[in-house]
């Protein structure tokens, strides 16, 4: 069962920039995950990221996850749990 959805890149078909708005920058930023989270990218540039690089990214998710998710938000939408 697939539990990770990635449609809105594939039928976003609104401006990429960011700084005109705040749906605009909303969408970009998701836009931008979704890509930069594609399987194929994701093997190619983690073999390429230093030690640093790999720590910076995972300290802004988490701290992103920690700030704007409840726990019980947590282990449903990021863990994808049912209950926790």
């Amino acid at each position: 069962m697939i539990k990770h959805t990635h449609r809105f890149v594939e039928t976003y078909e609104g401006l990429v920039g960011y700084g005109l708005d705040r749906q605009t920058d909303e969408d970009t930023v998701q836009l931008y995950l979704q890509k930069f989270s594609d399987d194929s990218l994701m093997k190619t540039i983690l073999k390429r990221m230093s030690d640093e690089d790999l720590a910076e990214v995972f300290d802004v998710m988490g701290k992103m996850l920690k700030r704007y998710l409840t726990e019980s938000e947590y282990h449903l939408l990021f863990l994808k749990e049912e209950e926790i």
